[in-house]
């Protein structure tokens, strides 16, 4: 029971500051729409830095078990360091789009609050219809963005397992237990590489829609 009451007061702190934060951004001129457009943008950009750091850490997996020469610990170290930075890649993504959740949800809100100040039935109507539509548009955005999101499991999956393996097996024969897992890998890559651009091109729609409503 205390354990459950702490939590209920961390996250009303947690709310309670979001809301202070938001309120002292308008304060100075900056709305939450303004926040989602950046946070959409910060988004998009861990995103295609994602796709960068995985095309990397697969051209370090096929250095490791297919180009001959060179010291083992030397290629281990290598793709550990690759492993890391892609799992500190998926952290990053996966911050930016709770972040977009966060500040999406508090705009809705305040939207729907608002609609309820009108006293002209037509301006309502046509509020009405640009929250619907960017609702709606923003869940298309959403849906792209966790199914990217959803790609990097399978991938850093099958990067630790390698990686884990090779840290304790340096030799010839770990190199040839791991070159059959590579098409593994890069079909896991590949796909979520064009999730990844699918969500980053929705993100570029979207941005653009909710500017030109502005």
């Amino acid at each position: 029971m205390r354990h459950f009451l702490l939590l209920a007061i961390a996250l009303l702190t947690l709310a309670g500051c979001q809301s202070a934060y938001y309120s002292a951004m308008e304060k100075v001129g900056l709305h939450k729409r303004d926040i989602l457009v950046d946070r959409v943008e910060d988004a998009r950009d861990s995103q295609q830095e994602a796709k960068e750091q995985f095309k990397d850490a697969l051209e370090r997996y096929r250095s490791v078990v297919q180009v001959k020469g060179g010291e083992l610990e030397e290629r281990y170290e290598a793709l550990n360091s690759e492993f890391e930075a892609s799992e500190n890649s998926a952290r990053e993504v996966r911050d930016r789009i709770e972040a977009v959740e966060d500040v999406a949800e508090a705009l809705f809100e305040e939207w729907k609050q608002e609609l309820g100040e009108y006293s002209n039935a037509s301006l309502k109507a046509a509020s009405q219809r640009n929250l619907e539509r960017t609702q709606k548009d923003y869940r298309v955005l959403l849906q792209r963005m966790k199914a990217a999101e959803k790609r990097i499991g399978p991938v850093l999956d099958v990067l630790r397992d390698q990686v884990l393996f090779l840290k304790h097996n340096l030799n010839a024969r770990a190199i040839g237990a791991l070159q059959g897992e590579y098409r593994t890998l890069e079909g896991n890559v590949d796909q979520l590489l064009a999730e990844m651009q699918r969500a980053i091109d929705e993100a570029d729609v979207f941005i653009r829609q909710l500017q030109r409503n502005q």
